[in-house]
């Protein structure tokens, strides 16, 4: 929820909105980035010196709560931060931990907000991006669907930045390894994942029965209507079912 020099404020406000009413519904987990790109808004680091790019989530972290927490108090909705790890997921008294905090917070009416923590963290002890984070949260806690906000509409059936006609796949039941040996693609320098990483991720979903619901976080219309009104007009649902 960052753009290059501050945090998107409007997008972020029509996220919390949209979260708002979905959790009218059922119950909602934010997995969210921008801990460093928020950082940067205040600090000019190099983000590609670890200690820097370390730093400047250190900086961001409470910036960008701060903002998620003024948005949400227009609503009434109070929040939680969660840092997580890779290795949070590989220990059985790490994981039941989160759990029980992810599940009390719920059911105090707390909207947990989790991120990666690469502050005090080496490398190998991060997933990278957040597409694999909110997969093995989803799996985790027992949700019902991942729903992935991205720069895209939804899984094209080819590369629509080369084919204008390029269609977005509505339905995906299986992926292929080819299309997870396919480039990165971030659009910006902030970025960590592309399509590729949320492949993996709805890959990951799928094999553990689960539901992930690919759209775009720039107009939030195809996931109000698929969230909301029940109906899928864009964006792809990958599914066993």
């Amino acid at each position: 929820m960052t753009e290059t020099t501050s945090i998107a404020k409007e997008r972020m406000l029509n996220l919390v909105s949209l979260i708002v009413e979905v959790q009218k519904k059922c119950e909602v987990i934010l997995i969210t980035s921008g801990a460093v790109a928020a950082g940067y808004t205040a600090l000019k680091l190099d983000r590609k010196k670890q200690i820097s790019k370390k730093l400047l989530a250190a900086v961001g972290q409470p910036i960008l709560m701060s903002s998620y927490k003024n948005k949400f108090e227009i609503y009434g909705v109070d929040i939680a931060q969660i840092l997580l790890t890779e290795e949070d997921f590989d220990s059985r008294s790490h994981t039941k931990i989160f759990q029980d905090i992810i599940d009390r917070a719920l059911e105090n009416k707390i909207l947990p907000i989790v991120n990666e923590n690469d502050i005090s963290t080496t490398p190998d002890q991060l997933f990278g991006d957040n597409d694999q984070l909110s997969a093995h949260v989803t799996h985790y806690i027992n949700a019902d669907m991942l729903v992935v906000l991205s720069d895209i509409d939804g899984y094209y059936d080819s590369n629509p930045h080369e084919n204008p006609k390029a269609k977005v796949r509505k339905i995906v039941n299986e992926i292929k390894d080819e299309e997870l040996n396919q480039i990165h693609s971030p659009n910006n320098e902030f970025a960590t994942g592309g399509i590729v990483t949320k492949l993996h991720a709805a890959k990951y979903i799928l094999s553990k029965n689960r539901q992930m619901f690919l759209c775009n976080g720039f107009d939030l219309t195809g996931a109000r209507d698929f969230l909301i009104k029940g109906v899928h007009n864009t964006g792809t649902l990958f599914t066993n079912k």
